[in-house]
């Protein structure tokens, strides 16, 4: 079964980034990108990251996006937090965007992630052969 593993490097109020590596079953990696979430807001729901901690995930259809989605479940008190491509932080609620590289995109001085469509497509790609794996997040400095 493949890892997920996020480490946090920087969070504020609104936005969370960190690095995204999906391992294989021996830990060597096969995928590396940014990730992007909200803020850390006391686990709310739709406001804020989810806690660092071992989840599972599973590949389900997404009504709202009309594709399967990777969802990360038992997160307490929360549900539907996906890995869905964005840009910004404004546009996750819970979820995580993973990119290719970070920039102010929209001038409000906030790094944004670029690419994430297509890094979300090479993230899926990685995974194509899964149904379910582990997301491991952990805060590194912060």
């Amino acid at each position: 079964m493949k890892t997920i593993l996020i480490t946090r490097y920087t969070t504020n109020e609104n936005q969370t980034l960190g690095n995204c590596t999906v391992l294989d079953e021996h830990q060597q990696p096969l995928f590396s990108a940014l990730s992007l979430e909200r803020g850390w807001r006391n686990n709310q729901p739709n406001i804020s990251c989810i806690p660092q901690g071992a989840y599972p995930v599973k590949l389900e259809a997404s009504a709202r996006f009309s594709k399967d989605l990777w969802e990360i479940k038992d997160v307490p008190n929360r549900s539907e937090c996906k890995f869905h491509s964005a840009n910004f932080w404004r546009d996750l609620n819970g979820c995580i965007a993973l990119g290719s590289a970070t920039a102010d995109i929209d001038k409000d001085r906030y790094l944004d992630i670029t690419n994430s469509g297509d890094t979300m497509e090479r993230f899926h790609k990685v995974m194509e052969n899964d149904k379910e794996a582990i997301l491991v997040i952990k805060n590194f400095r912060m």
